[in-house]
């Protein structure tokens, strides 16, 4: 069985500028994907759901 991914535009990327990713959080497997909008072929990060909530955590304060 696979999972097709959908890709959503982070809230913090801007649609001129040159910083934009895109994220996608799997539904067979607890994982958050992370690419550049701008590359979809390029390879893409890939979290493990306590990996990617302990990454928010340490940045979420320092926004």
């Amino acid at each position: 069985m696979t999972s097709t991914l959908e890709w959503f535009k982070s809230s913090y990327s801007s649609t001129d500028g040159p910083d934009c990713v895109e994220v996608a959080i799997a539904s067979l497997t607890p994982a958050v994907h992370v690419r550049d909008s701008k590359n979809y072929e390029a390879a893409h990060l890939t979290f493990a759901d306590a990996s990617w909530t302990a990454f928010i955590g340490a940045v979420g304060d320092k926004t």
